[in-house]
């Protein structure tokens, strides 16, 4: 696997075990926070915004963790069970 970063990708929400996940890119302001905390999951693109890795895992409180270490709230995460937004709230 090369170490290339990924090319930058659409907002749309990633399944991730019990949540779904979106990065909101013109949010974000390449802290990279979220790549600290759940690497497994986040990494930066080739504009150095953040996107969810293609088959990402991680525990559902890292993720959880990585979205709120984010400063510009720009990770949005959603209960799939109940459709309820979990962060930001």
């Amino acid at each position: 696997m090369d170490n290339q970063p990924t090319q930058p990708q659409e907002d749309k929400a990633v399944q991730i075990g019990k949540y779904k996940v979106k990065v909101i890119k013109n949010l974000c302001i390449s802290a990279a926070s979220c790549v600290a905390v759940s690497p497994n999951v986040f990494e930066l693109d080739t504009e150095n915004k953040a996107i969810i890795k293609e088959g990402g895992s991680d525990l559902p409180e890292n993720i959880l963790m990585a979205a709120q270490s984010c400063p510009t709230k720009a990770i949005i995460i959603t209960d799939s069970e109940t459709n309820q937004q979990v962060w930001p709230v």
